[in-house]
């Protein structure tokens, strides 16, 4: 049984997102789910980045371009990764 550590509740959440890193470019995936922690974003590609790194994370498909925030990978998944707001 594993004990669940998260501290945020998750919503699911299907939006498109840009990703952009440093040395993978950038790529656009979808979430799964949002926190107030967090997002999750759906990956099938061989290519992603480590736990540690930061990329830059923008909501597409809105009327007005969303803010640019800043994000930490802190988990991987088969499925993806999950990435945690940067608090600057």
């Amino acid at each position: 049984m594993s004990i669940d550590r998260r501290a945020h509740i998750r919503t699911a959440l299907n939006a498109q997102v840009s990703v952009t890193h440093p040395s993978l470019g950038r790529r656009i995936y979808n979430t799964r789910d949002i926190s107030d922690g967090g997002i999750f974003v759906v990956a099938e590609e061989d290519e992603l980045p480590a736990i540690g790194d930061r990329v830059e994370v923008q909501v597409q498909g809105l009327p007005v371009p969303a803010p640019v925030l800043e994000m930490e990978v802190v988990r991987m998944t088969v499925d993806g990764f999950g990435l945690q707001f940067i608090n600057l």
